[in-house]
């Protein structure tokens, strides 16, 4: 698993990543994130709820509530910001990926590669 401050960086554009497929509710975004390849990207709910609330607060994702049996949910969503946002910090993404591997630090998967 990568170290915290490390995936943390990468969080925010994850998340946009997750909800670019259509709106989640909180758990749901965890737990996709569980399921990543290797399971990296596991982040905790303390982890996850701030940072929705962070996006949200900078408008790149908007929230509602539903009500679904015993309890209400707080699905989010992309915003246009969001997804303008999604696709520039995508783009820088290639560009680091590609320079790592200017380094050396190629991926291992050919599923993985940066273009």
């Amino acid at each position: 698993m990568a170290d915290d401050q490390f995936i943390r960086g990468a969080g925010m554009l994850a998340v946009l990543k997750v909800l670019e497929s259509g709106e989640l509710y909180g758990y749901a975004i965890v737990e996709a994130l569980a399921k990543t390849r290797g399971n990296a990207l596991h982040l905790g709910q303390s982890t996850i709820y701030p940072m929705l609330y962070n996006l949200e607060a900078k408008r790149l994702i908007k929230s509602r509530w539903e009500e679904s049996g015993a309890r209400a949910r707080k699905y989010y969503a992309l915003t246009k910001a969001g997804k303008t946002r999604l696709s520039q910090d995508t783009e820088q993404w290639r560009d680091i990926t590609i320079a790592m591997a200017s380094l050396g630090l190629e991926m291992s998967s050919p599923t993985l590669s940066p273009c």
